[in-house]
């Protein structure tokens, strides 16, 4: 597959339904249960379509990690467009908790990869951390957030959020640690 060439209609299709049925999987939390040729049966697509999309694993791993970070970019952009800056920011960070609690498996098993192949999900880390630090910088003009405070601290504590997912009572920490994010950074009156 040529980087920048657009696929033909089929071919996209397949690559679609190949990181959609992987997604599931990640959901389900067997990813790494699977041999990675059943992931073309299972998507229904025939194996040498799945090398010529994912020539590895880690591939397909990728690409379903890159289309969750661009869903949750979209996030955070719609939510600045439509809120005040400190609601934006708020909404989007109890919505990221809903989104690893709704999606548990996918949470440990981007775990797993980062810490085995942490260079090669770095671009969709930075990205995220750049919807974060807009969100941020907004509320910051608006006078709603301390300006000493930047986005690597608040995405530390999403990663540590999300590292902690296996706590028994992860759900109601989880939404006190946002809960303690929000009220440090506000701005003292």
């Amino acid at each position: 597959m040529t980087a920048g060439k657009p696929l033909r209609a089929d071919a996209q299709r397949n690559r679609d339904l190949l990181v959609a049925k992987a997604r599931e999987i990640f959901d389900a939390g067997e990813f790494f249960d699977l041999r990675f040729d059943d992931f073309a049966s299972l998507a229904g697509v025939g194996t040498g379509t799945l090398y010529r999309h994912f020539p590895t694993r880690e591939a397909l791993a990728e690409a379903v990690y890159h289309g969750e970070v661009a869903a949750l970019c979209d996030r955070a952009r719609e939510l600045q467009a439509t809120l005040p800056a400190a609601e934006a920011l708020a909404t989007f960070l109890r919505g990221m908790v809903d989104h690893i609690d709704a999606h548990a498996g996918l949470a440990r098993t981007l775990a797993t990869l980062m810490a085995d192949r942490s260079s090669a999900l770095a671009g969709g880390s930075q990205a995220l951390e750049e919807a974060v630090t807009d969100l941020v910088a907004a509320a910051v003009r608006d006078g709603a957030v301390r300006d000493d405070v930047d986005a690597g601290a608040v995405m530390m504590a999403l990663h540590g959020i999300g590292a902690a997912h296996d706590r028994p009572r992860w759900r109601a920490e989880a939404d006190d640690v946002v809960t303690l994010v929000l009220d440090g950074l506000r701005r003292p009156i």
